[in-house]
């Protein structure tokens, strides 16, 4: 990790910058991807299975027997983790389900707002190496508290035409009503035209690589809503003197081995704590199983030296982190003055390893410094929001003319003659 001392204001631009990806040349390889699922359908998803994950497919949809078999996959202690964290999920985010007022704007006027659920939704989860069982619960437990009505899920099978056990049981747990065998880009471009298998969608949610980012982007532009722009996985640390400089070095390294594209920063007004995290982290490095993906993250990562506090969380909103680690010894304070953050763990034993597994949070989050505009996975993520009003003649009569003055003023003389003629029949 590249270590920084009290860098001037000019330069946090450059410092904070993510690593760059080659966006035009993956949108290149992408679009073909797409065109070829839009075409062709089910036969595209078969061969890209065949030419990407290594497997020839018959069916593409997971069968009634990998249904039901699942419960006897995985052991009874991953699968009690696995019901905790989808207690704790929903009792979060059913706290969201709020009935919203009728409010009378003036005598006779009233407004309202009705949620509705989104009817058809997919959600993408990856495979291979790293599995994110946990982002099934992240998103179908909300999806079923407002009530979708159709739940789709596709994911990469692996050499063996298997999709990985745990993916399988939560999605069971959360209400998924549907599986495929489809991953990458290709799996978005299903949920995005439709195929003789898999429902077209109006919304597609989940992380993936970067082909998966970009073909997310791509449904866009076919009329296909998605959860929100990202990028690859990162986290942010804010530290002082009373910081635990293992816990930093762990906190660090959990979001770095996500990939070599991944980022972390340390911001930290105590060169003694900068010092022992960074040998803590090199320590650490070598324990991993996936040290390889962190070494590569690493290289794009920062330890930063400040001045003080203040400056930490004005250089950490200017980065907008997807993950926020508040390491001090007044957090709560500190927490106030944040302004962009996908998420925020206050406290040395809060480590975001909780919020991306069973603390209640959502881990689905802005990254690549969309915090600045974008919030994290929610119950509002999945709903419309419909507006009503009604009008009774006191009302027509009390912002009737309001309305003919100022259609009238922007020459729109129809719509001021909505209005006109209902008040001449009063």
């Amino acid at each position: 990790m590249k270590k920084v001392e009290f860098p001037d204001q000019s330069v946090w631009p450059s410092l904070l910058a993510r690593p760059v990806l080659s966006l035009e040349e993956i949108d290149k390889r992408v679009a073909p991807i797409m065109n070829e699922v839009k075409e062709k359908g089910d036969e595209a998803l078969k061969t890209f299975a065949e030419k990407f994950d290594g497997v020839k497919l018959d069916v593409i949809e997971l069968s009634l027997t990998e249904w039901e078999e699942v419960d006897d996959l995985l052991d009874e202690e991953l699968k009690s983790a696995i019901h905790l964290a989808a207690q704790n999920i929903k009792k979060f985010h059913s706290s969201q389900l709020i009935q919203e007022p009728v409010v009378e704007t003036m005598p006779g006027v009233k407004c309202w707002r009705k949620s509705v659920a989104i009817e058809k939704i997919g959600l993408y989860i990856p495979g291979g190496t790293a599995p994110l069982f946990s982002t099934v619960l992240m998103l179908a437990i909300p999806a079923n508290l407002v009530g979708c009505k159709e739940i789709v899920l596709c994911s990469p099978p692996n050499k063996s035409g298997k999709i990985h056990p745990a993916i399988i049981y939560a999605a069971k747990l959360t209400g998924v009503h549907k599986i495929f065998k489809a991953g990458g880009a290709q799996a978005v471009a299903a949920m995005t035209f439709g195929t003789e298998t898999i429902s077209k969608v109006y919304k597609i949610f989940g992380p993936g690589n970067q082909y998966v980012m970009a073909a997310k982007q791509l449904a866009l532009k076919h009329n296909v809503a998605i959860d929100m722009p990202a990028g690859p996985s990162e986290v942010a640390v804010i530290a002082d003197q009373t910081a635990n400089p293992a816990y930093i070095a762990a906190d660090l390294l959990s979001q770095a081995e996500h990939g070599k594209d991944s980022q972390v920063i340390l911001f930290t007004d105590s060169r003694e704590i900068l010092n022992q995290v960074e040998k803590e982290i090199n320590q650490q490095l070598e324990r991993l199983p996936r040290k390889e993906y962190a070494a590569m993250s690493l290289g794009n990562s920062r330890l930063i030296l400040v001045e003080d506090l203040e400056q930490a969380m004005e250089m950490s909103n200017a980065y907008a982190p997807e993950h926020l680690i508040l390491a001090v010894e007044n957090p709560e304070f500190l927490a106030e003055k944040v302004i962009n953050a996908g998420s925020v763990f206050l406290g040395n034993l809060s480590c975001e390893s909780l919020g991306d597994y069973a603390s209640g949070t959502n881990h689905t989050l802005p990254t690549n410094g969309y915090a600045t505009a974008y919030s994290g996975v929610s119950i509002d993520t999945f709903i419309k929001k419909i507006t009503f009003q009604k009008v009774t003649e006191e009302g027509l009569r009390n912002i009737g003319k309001a309305v003919e003055i100022m259609a009238g003023a922007e020459e729109l003389d129809a719509h001021k003659n909505a209005v006109s003629i209902r008040l001449k029949n009063l």
